[in-house]
């Protein structure tokens, strides 16, 4: 995501395309009643209480009521119906339902997409709190969708949700402090803010910390670090960090030299498509006995049987 090669810079379109396809999980509503809505005669008897206390006007009624529209739990599936309910309740200054609009006004879905009224009930939303609305803003700034590309607003909203704790902003903070887009270059802010991310087994996050302290940037230099994070990265399969295990493993830096575990890491590495891991393979081996290879490779196969990489 951040990186490529074997990993000395950092590359943002990667950065955002891995983190916003896996971001907030999005729900969706209309702002116009649809003129259709399901009667009560029509309805599961179980949500009839709901649908009674939602046409009074209780507003967690009408967030439920719009979320099982929209899902379609239990009634027909019904966009129109859920942003019937979710406006209803958004206001009455309901955060969730506000950021509902928000997504539906972002992704067009039952509605006519439109970038200034999902920025809006996105505000209202994050203003309250609600981490989903401020990592949407932080993405719609980022992106610049609808609105001015900035940085600096992108950063602002990415913070207010990692204050929250929620680790894809966290990493994207650190990914901003990193390379100084909308708030100042500082690498020791950064390497804290991709701790809080790698401590949630992001394997992305892990490889950039351990990147860091294997470059000594932003933190002291500490090849056992490094080869920590690396590692965790590595068993999630990121083939950068599979990489530079490895050759922390051959040359006995943060770990005891592994000549075996060495193999292992850069096949893996290869495989996946590292082609300097290749080649630095072809290097290695021939320091190796043709007994070392063949328990290498059988480390090879046991991994991939275990990851399932033999289909």
């Amino acid at each position: 995501m951040y990186v490529e090669g074997k990993g000395p810079s950092m590359n943002l379109r990667g950065c955002i395309a891995l983190l916003l396809t896996t971001a907030f999980l999005l729900c969706a509503c209309s702002t116009k009643s649809p003129g259709t809505l399901v009667r009560e005669k029509d309805l599961p008897p179980a949500l009839i209480e709901l649908v009674t206390r939602a046409e009074e006007g209780d507003p967690d009624a009408q967030v439920q009521l719009g979320t099982i529209y929209y899902k379609g739990n239990g009634v027909t599936q019904s966009f129109r119906e859920a942003a019937y309910w979710y406006l209803k309740a958004a206001d009455q200054g309901s955060a969730d339902a506000q950021s509902s609009l928000g997504d539906m006004y972002s992704l067009g879905l039952g509605i006519k997409k439109d970038h200034v009224q999902a920025v809006r009930w996105y505000k209202s939303a994050a203003m309250q709190g609600n981490i989903h609305a401020q990592g949407s803003l932080g993405n719609i700034y980022l992106n610049g969708e609808g609105v001015p590309q900035d940085y600096r607003e992108a950063a602002y909203w990415y913070r207010m949700a990692a204050e929250q704790g929620e680790k894809r902003a966290q990493g994207l903070v650190g990914f901003l402090s990193d390379q100084g887009m909308g708030t100042p270059q500082d690498h020791a802010e950064a390497s804290r803010w991709y701790r809080m991310a790698a401590d949630k087994d992001d394997a992305v996050i892990q490889f950039t910390l351990g990147r860091m302290y294997a470059k000594g940037q932003g933190v002291p230099q500490d090849y056992e670090e490094a080869a920590k994070w690396y590692t965790k990265a590595a068993r999630q399969g990121h083939e950068l960090a599979l990489y530079n295990l490895g050759i922390l493993y051959s040359k006995g830096l943060g770990v005891p030299q592994d000549l075996k575990q060495a193999y292992l890491c850069l096949q893996l590495a290869a495989d996946l498509g590292v082609q300097d891991a290749a080649e630095y393979l072809d290097d290695m081996a021939r320091k190796m006995t043709p007994d070392q290879i063949a328990e290498a490779k059988v480390l090879v196969e046991e991994w991939k049987v275990s990851a399932g990489m033999n289909d």
